[in-house]
């Protein structure tokens, strides 16, 4: 009786164990490599606030949450900055490369790598 208790005491143990066991790698699996918190800054794993972070809107990377208006943790060193576009073409359809006055004032436009593929996609030139 004493040897079926102890069997009985150790399976449930092992079932228990196990449970646990795949419940915390479920969990871990679920966690995204970044949190952005409620009040907008982007966690990575490597940020003490990651766990701590429990109403979060999840991303794929540092980078991706930037992009969504997430700041970084005070103190955390800025990312670098992504590559501008060499070319873009306003939403009146206007194509401006870097040497363009236009160029840093633009801010709604569509992306190109050259300014003939910008004026094939039906840009013209500034004047």
């Amino acid at each position: 009786m004493v040897n079926s208790i102890s069997r009985v005491a150790l399976a449930l143990s092992l079932v228990t164990t196990l449970g646990l066991t795949w419940a915390a790698d479920k969990k871990e699996a679920a966690e995204p490599a970044v949190k952005k918190s409620d009040s907008g800054i982007c966690h990575d794993k490597t940020s003490p606030s990651f766990a701590n972070t429990k109403k979060f809107t999840p991303f794929n990377s540092v980078d991706e949450c930037v992009k969504s208006g997430g700041k970084l943790p005070a103190g955390q060193p800025a990312a670098a900055a992504p590559a501008a576009p060499i070319v873009k073409k306003s939403d009146s359809g206007i194509c401006h490369d870097a040497k363009s006055p236009s160029y840093e004032r633009t801010k709604k436009f569509t992306e190109f790598k050259t300014l003939d593929e910008c004026v094939k996609s039906g840009g013209k030139l500034p004047k």
